[in-house]
Protein backbone atom coordinates (compact mmCIF):
# COMPACT_ATOMS: atom_id res chain seq x y z
CA UNK A 1 0.00 0.00 0.00
CA UNK A 2 1.26 3.20 -1.20
CA UNK A 3 0.19 5.19 1.74
CA UNK A 4 2.01 2.56 4.40
CA UNK A 5 5.37 3.24 2.03
CA UNK A 6 4.54 7.04 2.79
CA UNK A 7 4.52 7.07 6.21
CA UNK A 8 7.41 4.65 6.56
CA UNK A 9 9.77 6.73 4.03
CA UNK A 10 8.66 10.19 4.79
CA UNK A 11 6.68 10.41 7.65
CA UNK A 12 9.06 8.11 9.84
CA UNK A 13 12.08 8.11 7.52
CA UNK A 14 12.34 12.19 7.42
CA UNK A 15 11.40 12.45 11.06
CA UNK A 16 8.28 14.78 10.42
CA UNK A 17 6.33 13.17 12.65
CA UNK A 18 8.65 11.97 16.08
CA UNK A 19 5.21 10.24 17.72
CA UNK A 20 4.78 8.33 14.48
CA UNK A 21 7.05 5.27 14.62
CA UNK A 22 5.83 4.18 17.70
CA UNK A 23 2.19 2.78 16.56
CA UNK A 24 3.50 1.97 13.44
CA UNK A 25 6.03 -0.24 14.30
CA UNK A 26 3.70 -1.77 17.22
CA UNK A 27 0.66 -2.21 14.26
CA UNK A 28 -1.35 0.52 15.89
CA UNK A 29 -2.01 2.32 12.78
CA UNK A 30 -5.04 1.42 11.07
CA UNK A 31 -5.29 2.02 7.29
CA UNK A 32 -8.57 2.40 6.18
CA UNK A 33 -9.40 2.74 2.51
CA UNK A 34 -13.01 3.73 1.62
CA UNK A 35 -14.55 3.26 -1.75
CA UNK A 36 -16.75 6.47 -1.70
CA UNK A 37 -17.09 8.40 -4.62
CA UNK A 38 -19.57 11.10 -2.72
CA UNK A 39 -19.08 13.53 0.21
CA UNK A 40 -21.74 11.67 1.79
CA UNK A 41 -20.70 8.57 1.36
CA UNK A 42 -17.42 9.55 2.42
CA UNK A 43 -19.12 11.55 5.81
CA UNK A 44 -20.63 7.65 6.49
CA UNK A 45 -17.28 6.25 6.17
CA UNK A 46 -15.49 9.04 8.71
CA UNK A 47 -18.54 8.43 11.40
CA UNK A 48 -17.69 4.71 11.22
CA UNK A 49 -14.29 5.62 12.11
CA UNK A 50 -14.84 7.75 14.44
CA UNK A 51 -16.67 5.78 16.55
CA UNK A 52 -14.52 2.79 15.70
CA UNK A 53 -11.44 4.47 17.24
CA UNK A 54 -13.49 6.14 20.07
CA UNK A 55 -14.36 2.45 21.49
CA UNK A 56 -11.17 0.75 20.15
CA UNK A 57 -8.93 -0.38 22.80
CA UNK A 58 -5.61 1.56 22.84
CA UNK A 59 -3.38 -1.51 22.71
CA UNK A 60 -5.17 -2.98 19.54
CA UNK A 61 -5.65 1.04 17.76
CA UNK A 62 -4.02 4.58 18.35
CA UNK A 63 -4.67 6.13 15.45
CA UNK A 64 -6.57 5.92 12.19
CA UNK A 65 -6.02 6.86 8.42
CA UNK A 66 -8.96 7.11 5.96
CA UNK A 67 -7.80 7.08 2.68
CA UNK A 68 -10.20 8.25 0.17
CA UNK A 69 -8.72 8.00 -3.67
CA UNK A 70 -12.06 8.39 -5.43
CA UNK A 71 -13.37 11.95 -3.65
CA UNK A 72 -11.94 14.74 -2.80
CA UNK A 73 -9.12 15.53 -5.21
CA UNK A 74 -9.59 19.16 -5.03
CA UNK A 75 -7.62 20.20 -2.38
CA UNK A 76 -10.07 23.71 -1.45
CA UNK A 77 -12.91 20.45 -1.17
CA UNK A 78 -10.71 18.59 0.39
CA UNK A 79 -10.00 21.40 2.91
CA UNK A 80 -13.77 21.96 3.26
CA UNK A 81 -14.32 18.41 4.16
CA UNK A 82 -12.12 18.61 7.12
CA UNK A 83 -14.32 21.71 8.69
CA UNK A 84 -17.51 18.91 7.98
CA UNK A 85 -15.14 16.49 9.66
CA UNK A 86 -14.23 18.33 12.86
CA UNK A 87 -18.56 19.43 12.61
CA UNK A 88 -18.96 15.37 12.55
CA UNK A 89 -16.55 14.98 15.89
CA UNK A 90 -18.32 17.44 17.77
CA UNK A 91 -21.65 16.47 17.01
CA UNK A 92 -20.98 12.84 17.92
CA UNK A 93 -19.78 14.39 21.08
CA UNK A 94 -15.77 13.48 20.06
CA UNK A 95 -14.52 16.83 21.05
CA UNK A 96 -11.76 15.87 23.22
CA UNK A 97 -11.17 12.93 22.45
CA UNK A 98 -10.44 12.66 18.72
CA UNK A 99 -9.02 14.86 16.64
CA UNK A 100 -8.55 15.57 12.52
CA UNK A 101 -5.38 16.15 10.79
CA UNK A 102 -5.53 16.25 6.74
CA UNK A 103 -3.26 14.59 4.33
CA UNK A 104 -3.38 15.48 0.57
CA UNK A 105 -1.37 15.24 -2.72
CA UNK A 106 -1.86 18.84 -3.45
CA UNK A 107 -1.95 20.31 0.25
CA UNK A 108 -0.65 23.87 0.39
CA UNK A 109 -0.25 26.14 3.95
CA UNK A 110 -2.08 29.60 3.78
CA UNK A 111 0.74 31.72 2.84
CA UNK A 112 3.08 29.54 0.93
CA UNK A 113 3.34 29.07 -3.25
CA UNK A 114 1.87 26.00 -5.02
CA UNK A 115 5.31 24.65 -5.46
CA UNK A 116 6.84 25.61 -1.82
CA UNK A 117 8.24 21.93 -0.78
CA UNK A 118 7.40 23.27 3.10
CA UNK A 119 3.82 21.82 1.80
CA UNK A 120 5.49 18.25 1.30
CA UNK A 121 5.04 17.80 5.25
CA UNK A 122 1.36 17.19 4.34
CA UNK A 123 1.42 15.78 1.25
CA UNK A 124 0.16 12.29 0.91
CA UNK A 125 -0.35 10.12 -2.21
CA UNK A 126 -3.78 10.04 -1.82
CA UNK A 127 -6.51 12.53 0.19
CA UNK A 128 -6.51 11.01 3.57
CA UNK A 129 -8.25 11.88 7.15
CA UNK A 130 -5.74 11.25 9.69
CA UNK A 131 -7.63 10.47 13.14
CA UNK A 132 -5.96 10.60 16.56
CA UNK A 133 -6.70 10.27 20.04
CA UNK A 134 -6.25 13.46 21.71
CA UNK A 135 -4.99 11.67 24.69
CA UNK A 136 -2.12 9.88 22.62
CA UNK A 137 -1.27 14.04 21.18
CA UNK A 138 -1.20 15.30 25.08
CA UNK A 139 0.73 12.12 26.22
CA UNK A 140 3.34 12.57 22.97
CA UNK A 141 3.49 16.57 23.47
CA UNK A 142 3.97 15.79 26.92
CA UNK A 143 7.55 13.89 26.10
CA UNK A 144 8.29 15.85 23.21
CA UNK A 145 8.24 19.14 24.13
CA UNK A 146 8.45 22.40 22.06
CA UNK A 147 5.97 20.99 19.28
CA UNK A 148 7.16 24.34 17.24
CA UNK A 149 10.75 22.84 17.17
CA UNK A 150 9.02 20.02 14.80
CA UNK A 151 7.56 22.33 12.44
CA UNK A 152 10.61 24.15 12.14
CA UNK A 153 12.70 21.20 11.54
CA UNK A 154 10.51 20.26 9.13
CA UNK A 155 11.42 22.90 6.98
CA UNK A 156 14.75 22.59 6.70
CA UNK A 157 14.64 19.10 6.21
CA UNK A 158 12.10 20.21 3.58
CA UNK A 159 14.24 22.28 2.00
CA UNK A 160 17.23 20.18 2.35
CA UNK A 161 15.78 17.40 0.13
CA UNK A 162 14.25 19.48 -2.03
CA UNK A 163 11.58 18.99 -5.01
CA UNK A 164 14.16 16.49 -6.46
CA UNK A 165 14.51 14.62 -2.94
CA UNK A 166 11.15 14.72 -2.35
CA UNK A 167 10.00 13.11 -6.24
CA UNK A 168 13.15 10.63 -5.56
CA UNK A 169 11.29 9.28 -1.91
CA UNK A 170 7.51 9.23 -3.79
CA UNK A 171 9.06 7.38 -5.97
CA UNK A 172 10.57 4.63 -3.59
CA UNK A 173 7.30 4.86 -1.97
CA UNK A 174 5.34 3.63 -5.07
CA UNK A 175 8.00 0.99 -6.05
CA UNK A 176 7.62 -0.05 -2.50
CA UNK A 177 3.41 -0.37 -2.69
CA UNK A 178 4.09 -2.71 -5.90
CA UNK A 179 6.22 -5.06 -3.80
Amino acid sequence: METRAWVDYAVIGLKLCPFAKAPQVQGLVRYIVSNATTNDALNEDLINELQHLSTAPTDQVETTLLIHPDVLQEFENYNNFIMLAECTIEALDLEGIIQVAGFHPHYQFEGTTVNDITNATNRSPFPTIHLLRESSIEQAISEFGNTQLIYEKNIQTLERLGPEGWEALQYRCRLKADC
